[in-house]
């Protein structure tokens, strides 16, 4: 009204080319409607509702042993360090075999020598043999000759059995890595006598690690092999990793009220080593669906309150939002579960909602 009072005064002094010029230029002075702040959108949605376990173990070795010698002798050769890397039949150290070595050549000359005289007996039982064709000497000497080849022949089984037996108390006296691994302790230096259960050395494998975690036990009957898990590793800096379920221990522990299960990353080469801290996250289906929202649609106040920002009709092309108090439940994926308050296929600001007004108008800049 006072736009049109000012345009007519204004027309009253001006020429009529002069008052439509004026007039013009005060329109095209008159401030536009300001739009309001730009959002990005997400629509909440109904689907499946998954509940998200969070638990805790320990990267573990497939292998681990405390390994000592079969026979007990002071060290003659140790091989190894802590952090030495062994394969499977590497020598890990040697005891003094002086005399075990003496006492295999003497097995063996004892069988060389039981051999020769089994010869000696099998050339007299052969010429007895003709002899006794021809009647030259008797059927009961040649049957002597024979039992003297048998006896001969076990002698020489003995004598060899016995160098066996040597040759076996020499090889009691190396230390052999029965697997794969890195020498995790020394517990011997050379000189010192050791005896049999008397550790020598730790060691530990390296390779095809698994994780340990601790299940609360009230998560068991809803556990199988199928079941998502992602690890989570120090050494990784927490990224995710896929991991499978190779072991469910159904044995839950009286004083933590949990039991074991066992996971493997599927990826490989890992830096992982044993002992390492792990977590996890367990994906277990709810066994009912929701409203699922974006997490980032969730205002939490100081006083409790939870609230998301719903895009209501537009009036006039203005699209204005108005705030909504919700009731969350469960969450997973960068989605919340919304129990009170939202109703599936409506839309909700998911960014730009930190300084929004009831019934403010908006500007949708894009959609999730």
């Amino acid at each position: 009204m006072r736009f049109r009072l000012l345009a007519c005064r204004i027309t009253n002094y001006l020429t009529p080319a002069m008052a439509g010029l004026a007039v013009l230029t005060m329109v095209a002075s008159t401030p536009a409607r300001a739009a309001g702040p730009s959002v990005v959108v997400g629509e909440s949605r109904q689907q499946p509702v998954v509940e998200e376990v969070r638990v805790s173990g320990s990267v573990i070795s497939p292998q681990s042993s405390r390994l000592s010698p079969q026979v007990a002798g002071r060290v003659a050769r140790l091989m190894v360090d802590i952090g030495s890397r062994v394969s499977a039949g590497d020598v890990i150290l040697e005891l003094d075999a002086a005399l075990v070595r003496i006492e295999g050549d003497a097995a063996r000359a004892a069988a060389a020598q039981a051999r020769e005289i089994l010869a000696d007996a099998q050339r007299r039982e052969a010429d007895g043999r003709r002899l006794v064709k021809s009647r030259t000497i008797t059927a009961t000497s040649y049957e002597a000759l024979q039992s003297e080849v048998r006896a001969n022949a076990a002698a020489l089984r003995l004598r060899e059995a016995e160098q066996r037996a040597a040759d076996e108390r020499l090889k009691q006296h190396v230390l052999r890595a029965p697997f794969a691994g890195v020498i995790s302790a020394k517990l011997t230096e050379v000189g010192e006598w050791i005896t049999p259960g008397t550790a020598a050395v730790s060691l530990v494998a390296d390779e095809q690690l698994s994780v340990d975690l601790q299940v609360p036990q009230r998560y068991f009957p809803r556990l199988d092999r199928d079941v998502p898990v992602e690890l989570h590793l120090p050494a990784l800096d927490d990224r995710a990793v896929e991991a499978s379920i190779t072991a469910i221990v159904p044995v839950s522990d009286a004083d933590a009220r949990s039991f074991r299960m066992r996971v493997t990353p599927v990826e490989n080469g890992l830096p992982l080593t044993p002992g390492m801290s792990a977590s996890a996250t367990l994906r277990l289906g709810s066994g009912r669906e929701g409203v699922l929202v974006s997490r980032d649609a969730l205002l939490r106040h100081p006083d409790g309150r939870v609230t998301v920002w719903v895009l209501e009709g537009a009036q006039d092309g203005e699209v204005k939002v108005s705030e909504r108090v919700v009731k969350t439940g469960l969450s997973f994926d960068g989605l919340v579960e919304i129990r009170d308050g939202l109703t599936a296929g409506e839309r909700v600001v998911v960014e730009g909602n930190e300084s929004l007004r009831n019934a403010q108008t908006v500007t949708v800049a894009g959609a999730r």
